[in-house]
C-alpha cells in the first residue's frame, strides 16, 4: 500500500473488504486510466468517484476524499456489467 499517497485505516480498509476488495486492488484502480463518475451528493465533504480497471484486469467503482493531504478510499466495488460496459466503451474498447 502507498502509505504516502493513501489515507488507510483500519475503518477504510475493513469497509472495502466487506465488498471483496483489497486496498492495493483500489489504489491500481485509481492509479491507472479512469473514468469520472463522480454525482452530487449530499456529502459534507468533497468526493470523487471513478471507475478503474486492476492490473488483472477488474474494474471497480472507487469513491475517493482528500484527507491530511493523501487520497482516502471512502468505498471501492465491483460495478454491474452495465457500468463496466461504460467503463469499456469510455475507453474504447
Amino acid at each position: 500500500m502507498n502509505h504516502n499517497l493513501f489515507d488507510w485505516d483500519f475503518e477504510n480498509i475493513r469497509h472495502i473488504a466487506q465488498h471483496d476488495v483489497l486496498p492495493e486492488e483500489a489504489e491500481e484502480a485509481l492509479m491507472g486510466i479512469t473514468v469520472d463518475v463522480s454525482n452530487d451528493d449530499d456529502s459534507p465533504e468533497e468526493r470523487q468517484s471513478e471507475l478503474g480497471a486492476t492490473k488483472a484486469g477488474r474494474i471497480l467503482h472507487v469513491t475517493t476524499t482528500m484527507r491530511r493531504g493523501r487520497l482516502r478510499v471512502v468505498t471501492a466495488f465491483e460495478p454491474n456489467a452495465r457500468i463496466k460496459r461504460y467503463y469499456l466503451v469510455s475507453r474504447g474498447r
